[in-house]
């Protein structure tokens, strides 16, 4: 499979999850990039229904596109939670495009949201690998050692206080005066007056 298709706006290429589909040149918001396409499998039909792989684009309850062709380039583009690209679906057709919803740069990787049912049964056991994820789990990794460093401090600072409290009082704690306990009315269990 060649890097970079002639005459095409996109090219194979590696990526932070594998394989994924870059821009070779901009791309306009709003623009079609690319047909997602392969058999139509009925799910009418036990054959067909039976078929299992990740690469499978329901269009409705009954057609789904099988797009684990090599010659469907789309099978490339990646997942992301904060996407540059949406599928556009044409049931009645039975066609999907992939087509620009921000402007794309050269060098950048297109991608698109697979929707919830996918990143739940694929993506979620083995957690999202999307910038947008990355960033949020390292800034979750910053703030976690942020209160782990604050905690030891707080600790520290109390064990301190602790060992300085002894060393104050000249190394001897004091002596704490004794209060005679509080007797009744000033008289004894026997009737005769305290003295």
């Amino acid at each position: 499979m060649p890097a970079i298709l002639p005459n095409k706006p996109y090219r194979v290429g590696r990526s932070r999850t594998g394989l994924g589909l870059f821009a070779t040149k901009p791309i306009k918001k709003g623009t079609k990039i690319v047909r997602y396409f392969g058999p139509l499998l009925d799910s009418r039909k036990k054959k067909d229904d039976a078929v299992e792989n990740k690469y499978l684009f329901e269009l409705n309850g009954r057609w789904t596109i099988d797009g684990s062709v090599r010659e469907n380039v789309a099978r490339y583009i990646n997942h992301a939670c904060k996407p540059n690209a949406e599928s556009d679906v044409k049931p009645r057709k039975r066609k999907v495009f992939i087509r620009a919803i921000k402007n794309i740069e050269p060098g950048e990787e297109i991608n698109y949201d697979y929707g919830t049912d996918y990143f739940k049964a694929y993506l979620k056991p083995i957690g999202c690998k999307c910038a947008a994820c990355e960033k949020k789990r390292k800034k979750q990794r910053a703030e976690a050692r942020a209160e782990r460093l604050r905690l030891k401090q707080k600790a520290e600072r109390k064990a301190q206080r602790k060992a300085e409290k002894p060393a104050k009082g000249g190394g001897k704690p004091k002596a704490r005066p004794t209060k005679r306990p509080k007797r009744g009315n000033g008289k004894l269990a026997n009737g005769h007056a305290v003295i």
